[in-house]
């Protein structure tokens, strides 16, 4: 009867055993799995991260995914609508790739990707010998130029979680079509650099806490770039006179000295000198006494003098 029982015993912990030992090992490959829908842009940004980076380390056997690629592939998420069967081809398509994955994307030098990380200033070297221009921002901090992101011959540099891609600016053909220039206001100062620049000016980096804006602290004037009110840049002159205004015999402004009072107002510095064309006040406006123009002061009126000026 003994015997009979401690068989019995055995025999259901054995069934028991083999019922209980696969568990274990079946709930962790769950847990592992990347299972997300189609649609990973309904996803929050971590769960997009999770997922990704668990069917990386899937296919990879057990990888950790490069930082560089689960950027990439969350921009096009967010960007471009990648679904998650696009993105496990690619990941599959980049494991069997020799000499490392890279951002699949137009043909070389014709765009290149520059990018922030952390905050951090990065430059990057461009396959063409001219400025560049933004055509895609990919960060959700904005990309500004002059701000955040510059561009100098052969290089590009960004910061402040700037990323995107650019490419060769358009109208810049090289060094023969644009001059740069390193021009500082130190100490507030009025300051002119440069002889001989014809065409149009534009900042390329600022390197002062003080904002640099074309036609108040900065412009082209008389041959030379001129800074004024602590304005300090790196610029370049476009010789061929790249994003000028249309120069039409329409442009005019009129500018009041109600009172009696200086008044300044604005003018379209890449115009160049001002003239009056027509007098409204009955109080003379006599150039050099009751009206002007200098590239610090901008156009000015004074002395009860109110006139249109233009550019003829």
């Amino acid at each position: 009867m003994e015997r009979t029982l401690t068989l019995a015993l055995l025999s259901a912990l054995a069934v028991a055993g083999a019922t209980l030992a696969p568990v274990q090992p079946a709930q962790a490959q769950i847990s592992t799995r990347a299972y997300a829908p189609e649609n990973l842009w309904t996803l929050s940004p971590t769960d997009q991260t999770r997922v990704i980076s668990l069917e990386y380390r899937e296919q990879s056997s057990g990888r950790q995914i490069p930082a560089d690629q689960l950027r990439f592939y969350l921009d096009q998420v967010r960007l471009s609508r990648w679904t998650f069967s696009r993105v496990k081809s690619d990941i599959a398509q980049s494991l069997g790739t020799t000499g490392g994955w890279r951002p699949p994307g137009p043909m070389p030098g014709n765009t290149i990707r520059c990018e922030s990380n952390d905050g951090r200033p990065r430059t990057c070297s461009t396959p063409w010998q001219a400025q560049s221009r933004l055509v895609r921002q990919l960060s959700s901090a904005r990309c500004t130029q002059g701000t955040t992101w510059f561009s100098r011959r052969g290089e590009v540099t960004v910061s402040n979680g700037c990323r995107a891609e650019f490419a060769p600016g358009i109208g810049n053909g090289g060094a023969q079509n644009a001059v740069n220039v390193r021009c500082e206001s130190s100490d507030g100062r009025f300051r002119t650099c440069g002889t001989g620049l014809s065409g149009h000016v534009q900042l390329q980096r600022q390197l002062s806490e003080a904002r640099c804006i074309e036609g108040s602290t900065y412009g082209l004037r008389n041959g030379s770039v001129w800074v004024d009110r602590g304005c300090r840049g790196d610029f370049v002159v476009h010789r061929g006179g790249m994003n000028r205004p249309p120069m039409n015999d329409d442009y005019s402004v009129t500018c009041s000295s109600n009172g009696g009072r200086y008044t300044t107002c604005a003018w379209d510095a890449r115009r160049g000198q001002p003239r009056l064309i027509t007098q409204l006040s009955t109080d003379a406006c006599r150039a050099g006494y009751s009206w002007g123009y200098t590239a610090r002061t901008g156009l000015w009126v004074d002395h009860g003098c109110r006139a249109r000026f233009g550019t003829r």
